[in-house]
């Protein structure tokens, strides 16, 4: 039981460290510009499920996070009048792109305490498998 406690808070952790790589990416793109809405910078958001092993003949009931993959919002391009900017397009607009870079803030802040939280969990799991030896004792 207890290798699968670690292998759940392993998988969250890996779950939530690959949301904060892409926060760290949505931030630092937050500010690109192209010249059409195609070339620009488009959010990325992480797809996780829960990986359930064995629920249906009850042997194991637990349940990891599984990564689907990385998609790419579908939220438009922001145009913007721009006439003398390098990239500006024939009509003058310059495409930037669609990180809300508050959303990405709070999206930071939730994956930092999710990942926070299972260290918790692997930590208690730890000293209570420590305290179970020196009963042993």
């Amino acid at each position: 039981m207890t290798s699968s406690i670690f292998d759940i808070a392993g998988s969250g952790m890996n779950a939530q460290s690959l949301r904060l790589n892409l926060v760290a990416s949505n931030i630092s793109n937050a500010n690109s510009v192209g010249s059409s809405a195609k070339d620009v910078y488009k959010s990325r958001q992480p797809v996780f499920a829960a990986e359930l092993n064995n629920v249906i003949n009850k042997q194991n009931a637990t349940s990891k996070v599984k990564v689907l993959g990385v998609v790419e919002s579908q939220a438009s391009a922001v145009m913007e009048y721009s006439p003398n900017h390098p990239l500006a397009n024939q009509e003058g607009y310059i495409f930037k792109s669609n990180v809300n870079t508050v959303e990405e803030m709070a999206n930071m802040m939730s994956a930092s305490r999710s990942y926070q939280n299972n260290v918790e969990v692997l930590n208690t799991a730890k000293q209570m498998m420590l305290q179970t030896l020196k009963m042993g004792q």
